[in-house]
């Protein structure tokens, strides 16, 4: 149905994006601290870090912007499309189901399009915000004496002392807090000759 065409898209999944490191269930590892090995999520410093959370907030007014196109070029067609519901399947009537038909295949591509435009957008924010976060990463990894560096998030268990996210977060935020973007804009596919059918009556 093109009215969930496009699906919100945030910089990050719920999943891991706490800045610390939920308990974990039942009896703790815990353990000794290990000089020189440390951890990361990056996940974490993209959900937390203020620049994370502005460009998060970005994201979803241009995916709203874009729902929106496609809300508004579906509307008439599914008003044009409940007037031809009753309407026998005569000569004069299936033309005009057959070009609903063809119009509802050139808004579901352009709904499909929208969304590679919204993801391809996410994509190129996290690299810019990767690209900052970098040189921070590497600072206060040298400032921990770190000797290897892990992600946190592959961690079953141990003695977290030594995670770098929040230090990192903390630091970043220190340095941009916020990020301007727009959508980008994808080529459009070649369209198929290939009518699709009309929706199915509610």
């Amino acid at each position: 149905m093109i009215a969930r065409s496009l699906l919100p898209f945030t910089l990050l999944a719920a999943t891991g994006a706490a800045a610390q490191t939920p308990a974990p269930a039942g009896q703790p590892l815990g353990g000794p601290v290990i000089p020189g090995v440390c951890l990361l999520s990056r996940e974490a410093i993209f959900a937390n870090a203020a620049v994370g959370k502005a460009a998060s907030t970005r994201l979803q007014e241009l995916t709203r912007a874009a729902q929106a196109e496609i809300d508004a070029e579906r509307k008439p067609l599914e008003t044009e499309a409940k007037a031809l519901e009753p309407l026998p399947d005569n000569a004069q009537n299936k033309p005009k189901r057959e070009a609903l038909a063809t119009r509802w295949q050139a808004l579901q591509a352009k709904a499909a399009h929208n969304s590679r435009e919204i993801e391809a957008t996410r994509a190129k924010v996290l690299e810019r915000i990767a690209n900052d976060a970098q040189p921070v990463i590497a600072q206060v990894y040298g400032q921990k004496k770190c000797g290897l560096l892990f992600d946190r998030n592959t961690a079953l268990g141990g003695n977290f002392t030594n995670d770098l996210t929040a230090d990192v977060v903390r630091t970043l935020d220190a340095k941009v807090t916020t990020i301007s973007f727009e959508r980008e804009r994808l080529p459009m596919p070649a369209r198929s000759g290939t009518p699709a059918p009309a929706p199915a009556k509610r």
